[in-house]
């Protein structure tokens, strides 16, 4: 009768920016598989964001698409009002779980060549909308949550053409250890995953379309192949669990040993 009486464990819940393709759509599907239910964001294609709910609920999660444009932060008060109704129209909660800051662009330009209008793109989305996003839904983080933030090995490594996004992406890195600091006290744990290269639209497609990117990049790896979603996705859920409750300001790369 006890066991009757017991509350059940309260749904784990989890935001994931630029969840609707690539590896955000991954990383939801994955959290699915692990119990997690999820809302993502998605810049401007519905059908592709209802597309992956349907495949998170084919796993019997819920998962709930809102609009997002990453890189505006005017726009995340409204945003945030839209996560308050989703969780309460969908699972009666005032807070969720997880957030997973993945949404990105892409606008490669040498240093001699970078335009100041994509330099700005790209500030807005991996720096700014980051900082602020996460600012804007601290208040409905749960505490003793997590947040993820993506990186990438571009922060570690250098290849022509990337200095601003690589760049950014080690501002992400050292935000994450005092987003860590500063939370804390909260038990929020922060951390930071830092894919290499890996085969999706992202880019336009760069390594997975083009075969002699694609061959550099495995002759460069350990493993001796490109990523794929599915090394990404399954390790950013796994770092959602309790079991990795006292991991946090740590940096995790997810290369296959790109440029050891």
């Amino acid at each position: 009768m006890g066991q009757e009486n017991a509350a059940k464990p309260e749904q784990k819940i989890a935001i994931i920016t630029g969840g609707s393709r690539g590896l955000g759509r991954n990383t939801a599907v994955s959290a699915a598989k692990h119990g997690i239910d999820s809302i993502i964001t998605y810049h401007s294609n519905r059908a592709e964001a209802d597309a992956a709910v349907a495949e998170i609920q084919a796993l019997g999660r819920k998962a709930v698409p809102l609009q997002l444009d990453a890189g505006k932060t005017s726009t995340f008060d409204a945003f945030a009002a839209e996560v308050k109704r989703a969780l309460k129209e969908t699972w009666g909660r005032e807070t969720f779980d997880y957030l997973v800051n993945n949404a990105g662009m892409s606008a490669p330009g040498s240093i001699a060549d970078m335009k100041e209008d994509d330099f700005d793109a790209l500030v807005n989305v991996h720096l700014k909308g980051m900082f602020f996003l996460t600012q804007k839904l601290l208040p409905l983080i749960k505490d003793g949550g997590r947040i993820v933030n993506i990186s990438s090995g571009l922060a570690r490594f250098s290849m022509p053409g990337y200095a601003v996004y690589g760049s950014l992406k080690g501002a992400v890195e050292t935000m994450t250890r005092y987003m860590a600091k500063e939370l804390g006290p909260r038990r929020i744990a922060v951390n930071v995953v830092a894919p290499g290269a890996i085969e999706t639209d992202f880019g336009g497609g760069r390594i997975r379309d083009n075969p002699e990117l694609n061959k550099m990049v495995a002759s460069v790896t350990a493993m001796g192949r490109v990523g794929v979603p599915d090394d990404i996705g399954p390790m950013i859920a796994v770092l959602l669990s309790d079991e990795n409750r006292w991991m946090t300001g740590q940096r995790l790369e997810v290369s296959g040993g790109m440029n050891l």
